[in-house]
Formats: structure tokens, C-alpha cells, sequence
């Protein structure tokens, strides 16, 4: 059965988060998204900045994968927006990323009042793309030389949805 637990309810769902970053942390992040921490800190900071809006998903005792939502805009009474980001094991890329999908945004719209979840992706993440868009995200703009990645200068897509459209 598939459940969205918090990631510090073991040290086990931690650890197979922890594993899952490393191994995908390279269509997360850009050059400066661990700064000068070590990647344990840096994910360990990452998850505590995030709470209550990390999770990993787990099947039985293993972790299939994390979703985390960053940068909400609004205030303790009415959120508003906030920026998604998602990281599943390969052996669950498909039809269960889009259940998963599926299940987390209505979390969002409908337990956490948002009104909008966004997502930044590099343009060819097509992958998730193709998920954002089963979802119901849309393209909602095209951000060129962003940010710096291996070096490079490196667009990224804005895919958004709103909870009027998500009914």
C-alpha cells in the first residue's frame, strides 16, 4: 500500500531518501544548491526547511520516492502557491508516479487550501514533463539562462496548476 509518511518517522525512510537524492540530485539541483554543506547536511537542512510539506512515499518499508513542496507564498492562515519537486526510483516511473501525482495534488488543493503549485524543470527533463502535464500542469513560462548548472548557463520551464483547473 502506498503511504506519504515523514521522512524523520525512521531513520530507514530517511537514509532511502537521502540514497534517492544522491542518485537524482543531478536533475534537482544546480551548481549552487548545496553551497559549501556536505550533501547529508545540505538534505538534512532541505527536509527540515520544508517540513511539514516533505514526504517520501513508501511501499510497505521501502521509499519509492519524494515529493516536497518550497517557496509557499502566503501566510499561516491561507496558502497560497508554493514551488513542487518530485524524485521517484526508476523502478516506479509510469503509472505509479501518476497515481502518486494524482494523490499529492489533491492533498494540496484540497487539505492545504493551496491555490496554485508550480514546478521549475530543466527543459530536458522530459520525463517529468510528460508527468507534469498527465497532472495537469501547463507551461506557464520559459526562463532563460536562469541559473548556472555544471557550468553552463541553463534555462528552466515554469509548469504550473491552478486548483480552478485542477477540479
Amino acid at each position: 500500500m502506498t503511504e506519504f509518511r515523514n521522512p524523520f518517522e525512521k531513520s530507514s525512510y530517511f537514509e532511502q531518501a537521502l540514497f534517492l537524492y544522491l542518485k537524482y540530485s543531478k536533475y534537482l539541483d544546480d551548481d549552487y544548491a548545496q553551497d559549501s554543506l556536505n550533501v547529508y547536511d545540505y538534505f538534512y537542512n532541505l527536509v527540515s526547511r520544508t517540513q511539514p510539506f516533505f514526504f517520501v512515499i513508501t511501499e510497505g518499508e521501502s521509499v519509492t520516492g519524494l515529493v516536497y513542496l518550497d517557496n509557499l507564498t502566503g501566510d499561516r492562515k491561507r496558502l497560497h502557491s508554493a514551488e513542487l519537486s518530485t524524485c521517484f526510483d526508476k523502478r516506479y516511473w509510469g503509472d505509479y508516479t501518476k497515481k502518486c501525482a494524482v494523490y499529492f495534488l489533491n492533498y494540496c488543493f484540497k487539505k492545504c487550501g493551496f491555490k496554485k503549485i508550480k514546478a521549475l524543470v530543466y527543459p530536458q527533463n522530459y520525463r517529468v514533463k510528460t508527468l507534469l502535464k498527465y497532472a495537469g500542469f501547463k507551461k506557464e513560462a520559459l526562463l532563460k539562462g536562469e541559473t548556472l548548472r555544471n557550468g553552463n548557463l541553463q534555462d528552466i520551464e515554469v509548469y504550473s496548476v491552478f486548483y480552478q483547473d485542477y477540479l
